[in-house]
């Protein structure tokens, strides 16, 4: 990385600000300097383009420079900052936006650094334009708190400063936070709502993105083609069958004709949901179907056990051109796997190795493991572990563990037991497994043994939760809950149950 060095003598002839509207006048300037998506031989050096603009100033500078960041030209637009300090070309705050958004997207917090570090030599750091930008740097290459100091030092941050942190804080699962500085921002549009609910769902916290979409709703806003994504998405994580219809409705009388995208979320959505016709359905209504929309079918019928029909839609797939990506070669196993078909799922792999090794990721190859364990192939399945590219992880042998648990391969398993507590000491899961592994082998001294020494370590079970979809309204339950506002009528039904079982 070459260092950006800020001079001094710059820093007294700054021109504070620059109307926007000056830079649409030098649009046509950055189109007729800057080469396209395919540079020109002519253009072979980024520097080159400054050199031949007549009059070059700090708005046709920095018009030019992002243009080269609008075409994913990151580093040479970088580049193209130091050129201008060369000339004596003071930048402005839009130069320092616009180059530290490059910095970002290149993944380059130290060069973010070095530009921020110039900006406030300049005193431009405080201005929403630079402040923001250093804000999404830090947000996403950073800390919360190098974000959050970011944010403060903004003399009058907008929505997009917000959203920005907003952002960052969900990305690192501080969600109080997060929702904290929603409710302070002066003014929420359809923007910001995407980002919580889009980063509540990613981040597993579906109910939460549910609420906040019905939030919005009776707030008055209008959902786009972004909102209803996230939101479907979140009822899927939790199977809401009926409020997904709810949903799907209000996406058709808001939208009209469904995106591509809205599209595949449904599909997705119903395929989770267990209600496959209704995914197909929305598939072939589709007016274009992508690989997305094909892997949420597949994807749908591995997970309700239709591991046939997966089978038969990914070569329909293959025969119309289409390539398939990561996402379709792992449905396509599990989906194998869940049906049993384990000849076919081994030559499934077999021929990705050929045909699509860059698309295999580790994921890929435990899959196989489970599918070849699960149904009992050991020989197999080891001979598939020596093989390995790379050393299996924890993953690889607790599927195997799996396998031998079904079929009381205690000698397999005490081995994969060994490398599972060598790799994770710290996991409470990986004791449970082996827990029950010995439990169901009849080797209960050995159950016991382990369940102590995972008290001794001070780990603790997360305890499963389920839930049940009445009347479009999501009820969550723990082991042993007693949060329920029914909770009463609900042991005394329990109760009763018991009682009916224990008198037949």
């Amino acid at each position: 990385m070459k260092p950006v060095f800020c001079r001094l003598s710059q820093l007294q002839t700054l021109p504070r600000k620059i109307p926007s509207v000056a830079f649409k006048s030098y649009h046509f300037l950055a189109h007729e300097y800057v080469p396209g998506p395919e540079p020109s031989h002519l253009y072979r050096n980024a520097h080159q383009v400054f050199d031949t603009v007549p009059d070059l100033d700090v708005v046709s500078a920095t018009t030019i420079i992002g243009q080269f960041a609008r075409l994913h030209q990151y580093r040479e637009a970088t580049q193209l900052f130091s050129r201008m300090l060369f000339l004596n070309i003071t930048p402005n705050e839009f130069t320092f936006g616009t180059v530290i958004h490059s910095s970002t997207s290149l993944g380059d917090l130290n060069l973010g650094r070095q530009f921020q570090a110039c900006a406030m030599k300049m005193g431009l750091n405080y201005m929403v334009f630079v402040g923001s930008a250093v804000l999404d740097l830090y947000a996403k290459l950073g800390s919360s708190q190098e974000a959050q100091r970011a944010f403060e030092d903004i003399q009058h941050p907008n929505i997009v400063s917000y959203t920005t942190l907003i952002h960052g804080y969900l990305k690192k699962g501080r969600f109080e936070e997060a929702f904290e500085l929603f409710k302070q921002m002066p003014e929420r549009n359809i923007v910001s709502w995407n980002a919580m609910i889009g980063g509540f769902s990613q981040m597993g916290q579906n109910e939460e993105a549910v609420n906040l979409f019905v939030e919005m709703i009776r707030e008055g806003l209008v959902p786009d083609q972004y909102t209803f994504p996230c939101a479907i998405i979140a009822l899927a994580n939790i199977a809401a069958l009926e409020m997904g219809r709810s949903f799907h409705a209000c996406a058709v009388k808001t939208l009209g004709k469904l995106s591509v995208f809205v599209g595949n979320s449904l599909i997705s959505f119903y395929a989770k949901c267990g209600s496959m016709e209704d995914s197909l359905r929305l598939f072939y209504e589709l007016p274009e179907s992508t690989i997305v929309s094909w892997n949420a079918v597949i994807c749908g019928f591995a997970q309700n056990g239709r591991g046939e029909d997966a089978v038969d839609f990914y070569e329909r797939m293959r025969n119309t051109g289409l390539k398939p990506d990561s996402v379709t070669l792992l449905g396509l196993l599990w989906a194998c796997n869940h049906a049993g078909l384990v000849d076919k799922g081994y030559s499934y792999f077999n021929r990705a190795r050929l045909e699509y090794p860059s698309l295999l990721k580790p994921k890929h190859y435990a899959c196989t493991v489970d599918l070849l364990s699960r149904h009992g192939c050991f020989k197999e399945a080891q001979e598939f572990l020596r093989d390995l590219p790379f050393n299996p992880g924890v993953g690889f042998w607790k599927a195997l563990l799996g396998g031998c648990r079904i079929h009381s391969n205690t000698e397999l398993g005490a081995l994969a037991g060994r490398n599972i507590l060598e790799l994770d000491p710290k996991d409470a899961s990986s004791y449970i497994m082996l827990s029950n592994a010995r439990s169901a082998a009849g080797r209960w001294q050995d159950a016991s043994v382990i369940r102590q020494e995972m008290q001794e370590r001070g780990l603790k079970r997360i305890p499963a939760s389920s839930w049940i979809e009445i009347k479009t309204k999501i009820h969550v339950f723990v082991n042993c809950d007693r949060s329920h506002h029914q909770k009463d009528g609900i042991y005394s039904v329990l109760n009763f149950i018991y009682w009916e079982i224990d008198t037949d």
